[in-house]
């Protein structure tokens, strides 16, 4: 008898909060395996090796980058502006796996580092038809990589400045008359 797909998401997503929570060293596969309300055994049934859940948490955020940037051509206001609009974080699975991720690469994932670098030429393929030039598009996507910075910095002790409403509006328009 086949286990539910959903075992496999609900280990995937306890492995996830696992290193969003408490980095790498904390996401065991004991640690993973009682969080998602299996058995160490139901863990390995899943995946096979800690490697194997590594590479499935990358492959989902590859998929989620995917229809982030499908989310962005669609988008009535434009790529540029969308992207600006969604950097700031706000807990979406996208987020989420990023963050995840991260925590990855910061203790040594060679193939976190290469994802996440993946993920940073995907988006810088999906703007560049959008931007004026190289330095138009760098600016575009410094200014994401402050309102990330910023926004993940209110969970913690030093909150940083994050624009909404107005704010973000006016700063939306500022960064696509800067890149046009």
């Amino acid at each position: 008898m086949s286990r539910p797909p959903r075992a496999r998401e609900s280990v995937l997503d306890a492995f996830e909060a696992a290193l969003i929570d408490g980095g790498a060293r904390s996401a065991t596969m004991d640690a993973v395996a009682a969080a998602a309300g299996v058995s160490k055994g139901g863990l390995l049934y899943h995946y096979a090796s800690k490697d194997a859940l590594e590479s499935a948490l990358l492959e989902r955020m590859r998929q989620l980058v995917d229809a982030d940037v499908a989310d962005m051509v669609a988008a009535p206001g434009g790529v540029v502006a969308a992207f600006v609009r969604t950097s700031v974080q706000t807990d979406t699975p996208l987020d989420r796996a990023i963050v995840a991720a991260s925590r990855l690469a910061q203790a040594g994932h060679a193939e976190a580092s290469a994802a996440l670098r993946d993920v940073r030429d995907v988006w810088e393929r999906s703007l560049r038809p959008h931007t004026r030039d190289e330095t138009a598009l760098q600016l575009v996507l410094l200014v994401s990589d402050g309102l990330y910075f910023n926004s993940a910095l209110t969970a913690g002790a030093l909150p940083g400045p994050i624009p909404r409403g107005a704010e973000l509006d006016a700063l939306v328009d500022l960064v696509e008359r800067a890149v046009r």
